[in-house]
């Protein structure tokens, strides 16, 4: 008998926790049937997005190679999925050097994520979007803080060591936290002041983290104000243009450095694949991640609308979610190929953690109608795992 053929498209932070549950509960396939995942994915190198501030700010390397994640039965193929056909069970994708090419699958997963959503080309500034504009970024920081050490202009040096950072979820938080601490890091080995950094978190809305309570909104404030975080509510940048940034309120911000992390949209490629879509753009699934009227399709992540069968709740754009519905997903396929009952979608408690830092971090986690929170060292230990889980690094 056959393997099993799964195609696993987009290796993220729901593709390769997804690829790593399958994998582990169809080892119990009857009649020795085996299985045989194929990973596709555009990337030479698995990205961990999340973390795109790290090498903005310290240089650190977040690009993993395929060949970590291959096994027995596994392989990668590097490519941009064209289109879906389910009827015949194929998908079509262009392979590095552009050449079209067909594979059969007997289950498919897309986990084709999201991307950063990005301001008009008019607005100026920079997005951190990917490996390289994040080196961009860092580059560009650095090289102004040496230019501000021969700058006699006050008012020129005082733009060469401001950054903005437009747009204060969790991405911004995180941002604007590392690049002052490794600005004023950098400033103080050039011979600067490091209090003449400035580094502004622009919040289009009252507070930071209307996710959670007022109190942690409070509390990342007071955090962030001891990285040397300014920041700015109710400021929502317009445009930066020859190093001034216009606010929503007529106020205008002297930076040396606009920085745009205006939040994530699905998957563009999404729209030409042949898949149903809501109007956000995102797969529309059943309570058990099947893809609507496509058989042996489904779809999990960034990329997919996934609500709660009980409540209603649709789940986030974070890669925690990403990973739950992924170990479900082993579960599902399993069910589904032994043809018994499979688990239904499940929300996760409400729990949230965000890095400000090496050994800084804030960790709230919402459980029997109290909310516990945990900062400081222990909170960015357990944002690092939750990190590493993304990438199944552990």
């Amino acid at each position: 008998m056959n393997d099993l053929t799964c195609i696993i498209i987009g290796g993220g932070h729901a593709g390769l926790p997804a690829l790593k549950a399958i994998k582990k509960e169809t080892r119990g396939l009857a009649n020795e049937r085996g299985i045989r995942i194929v990973l596709i994915d555009k990337q030479p190198s698995h990205v961990r997005k999340v973390m795109l501030f790290r090498p903005a700010a310290g240089g650190e390397e977040i690009m993993i190679p395929w060949t970590h994640y291959l096994s027995e039965g596994v392989e990668f193929v590097q490519g941009t999925v064209i289109s879906v056909d389910s009827g015949e069970k194929q998908i079509r994708y262009t392979d590095g050097q552009g050449k079209d090419i067909c594979i059969r699958y007997d289950l498919l997963v897309v986990a084709l994520g999201s991307i950063v959503r990005q301001p008009n080309l008019d607005q100026g500034g920079i997005t951190l979007t990917d490996p390289q504009t994040a080196i961009d970024i860092r580059k560009r920081w650095r090289d102004n803080l040496r230019k501000a050490v021969s700058e006699t202009n006050l008012k020129e040096r005082k733009q060469l060591m401001t950054i903005a950072v437009a747009g204060a979820g969790i991405s911004g938080i995180e941002t604007s936290a590392e690049l002052a601490l490794a600005m004023k890091k950098k400033a103080a080995s050039l011979g600067l002041d490091s209090f003449d950094v400035s580094v502004y978190l622009l919040n289009s809305q009252e507070r930071l983290f209307p996710e959670g309570p007022e109190k942690i909104g409070q509390k990342l404030n007071q955090m962030l104000h001891e990285c040397g975080v300014i920041v700015l509510h109710n400021r929502k940048a317009l445009q930066e243009e020859a190093g001034v940034v216009t606010l929503d309120n007529g106020e205008h911000l002297t930076a040396g450095l606009c920085i745009w992390t205006i939040g994530l949209i699905p998957n563009p490629v999404l729209h030409g694949i042949g898949l149903p879509l809501t109007s956000d753009g995102q797969v529309m699934v059943d309570e058990c991640y099947r893809v609507q009227g496509m058989s042996d399709v489904y779809s999990i992540g960034d990329c997919t609308k996934i609500v709660d069968p009980r409540t209603g709740k649709a789940d986030q754009m974070t890669c925690k979610e990403g990973s739950m519905q992924a170990l479900r997903l082993g579960k599902i396929v399993m069910a589904d190929l032994e043809g018994r009952s499979a688990p239904v979608h499940k929300s996760m408690m409400e729990a949230f953690g965000i890095g400000l830092g090496e050994n800084r971090g804030l960790v709230w986690v919402r459980k029997w109608n109290l909310d516990i929170v945990i900062t400081g060292k222990l909170a960015w230990k357990l944002k690092k795992l939750a990190w590493d889980g993304a990438s199944t690094l552990r």
